[in-house]
């Protein structure tokens, strides 16, 4: 009987023994078990964070270009003037989308006429003129000037042509058709529709001066068959098919001999004294000086230019007018100047004197403020703190686009470099 009671007590215990071995072992697994649940939801969620992230990394850039064509939908203009339908003119502007010409485009435009720029883009560029695109008051052509052009206008600013040593000696069978053929065609289109036609010449038809300051009635000193003749005997053959046209049809014509104009939208490498020394002081280059440093140069900012050549257009002075500024510098002041503006520390370099290049340029302006009323404004510190921005912002884009613009060298006779 003993033994009976005492096994049933052991069966007793170890079935409790048994059950709570068992409890215990059923917690454990439930334990492991929301462990694993939760290291998994762990790995999910870091997963799916992961996940979103990889997936905003591809969306973002389509969402700026969604914001960028909404933008495009609803662009904004620069002001606009009204102007009732008798004072609103329509002008063509030969080259408006280059350096001068986009932004007598946007004065222009912005005064509230009707304006259609024809340009080929071998030295102009669409983004110049890009903010107008869409205007109702706005047309641009892509159209080659010495084919001819059919359309309706009031008045034609014919600046069409490279204006840069290296522009226009790059090809000079290109530069001579575009200032004989191309202007012949303006002519044309002037003559067939009652339009008034300026001419933007240049200084360059006086050549290398044996006379200073350069009046209009000087008649230059141009070595004909140099490397800057293509140029130079193109604007003076220019001015005499727009004076052929006004003696024999009877064309109003306006002719502005336009001297050295800087500013923004000027290209980075297109070999001027301005863009050159802005261009190597930024990137702490050299600055480099064509013989001595002791040719003169005036500048004019480009706005001054502008409204020089509005005036003249408007104006009833048939015979050429000189636009610049009278303000004298020699090459070498100007690069000190700029090196002091930029605080840059680069050296001058000087190197072989450029063929044909002016010892003098200094514009006699008398008769543009007489009959004209103009002279320029802007002081040279002034425009150029403005171009030195411009040039900076430029180096930046071009910088994130991968391309570093280098100056373009002149044309140069042989001889040894110095430095100062």
């Amino acid at each position: 009987m003993v033994s009976k009671g005492l096994l049933r007590l052991i069966s007793s215990v170890n079935r409790r023994r048994m059950k709570l071995l068992l409890g215990i072992a059923l917690l454990a697994y439930a334990a492991s078990v929301w462990g694993n649940f939760v290291n998994m939801r762990s790995i999910q969620e870091n997963g799916e964070l992961k996940f979103e992230s990889k997936i905003e990394e591809i969306v973002e850039p389509l969402r700026e270009k969604i914001r960028d064509l909404e933008k495009s939908f609803t662009q904004k203009y620069p002001p606009v003037k009204f102007l009732s339908e008798k004072d609103r003119k329509r002008i063509l502007i030969t080259g408006g989308a280059g350096f001068v010409g986009s932004h007598l485009t946007d004065k222009l435009m912005m005064d509230g006429h009707e304006v259609t720029v024809v340009d080929n883009f071998f030295t102009g560029r669409k983004r110049n003129v890009e903010h107008w695109i869409g205007h109702e008051n706005f047309e641009l052509i892509n159209h080659d000037v010495v084919e001819p052009l059919y359309i309706e206008v009031d008045q034609i600013y014919h600046l069409a042509s490279p204006a840069s040593p290296p522009n226009y000696m790059y090809n000079p069978i290109k530069t001579l058709k575009t200032n004989t053929i191309g202007t012949l065609n303006m002519l044309g289109l002037a003559k067939r529709v009652g339009a008034r036609l300026l001419l933007a010449s240049t200084s360059e038809v006086y050549g290398d001066p044996e006379v200073h300051p350069q009046s209009e009635d000087y008649w230059g000193h141009v070595n004909p068959i140099g490397p800057r003749a293509c140029y130079d005997e193109g604007k003076r053959v220019a001015e005499t098919m727009c004076y052929a046209y006004m003696k024999q049809e009877g064309v109003e014509v306006r002719v502005a001999r336009i001297f050295n104009t800087f500013g923004p939208r000027m290209h980075m490498n297109d070999g001027r004294v301005v863009s050159n020394f802005i261009l190597q002081a930024l990137q702490g280059e050299p600055l480099t000086v064509y013989g001595s440093g002791s040719q003169t140069r005036a500048f004019q900012y480009v706005s001054d230019l502008v409204n020089g050549l509005v005036a003249l257009m408007n104006s009833n002075v048939s015979s050429p007018v000189n636009l610049g500024n009278p303000e004298e510098h020699t090459i070498l002041e100007f690069a000190q100047l700029i090196k002091n503006l930029v605080g840059s520390g680069s050296e001058i370099q000087f190197l072989s004197e450029a063929q044909d290049d002016p010892q003098k340029r200094k514009p006699d302006i008398k008769k543009a403020k007489l009959m004209l009323g103009w002279e320029p404004v802007v002081p040279l510190e002034e425009g150029l703190n403005k171009a030195i921005h411009y040039f900076r912002k430029e180096l930046e884009y071009q910088a994130n686009n991968q391309y570093i613009p280098k100056p373009k060298p002149a044309r140069v006779k042989k001889g040894r470099t110095r430095h100062s």
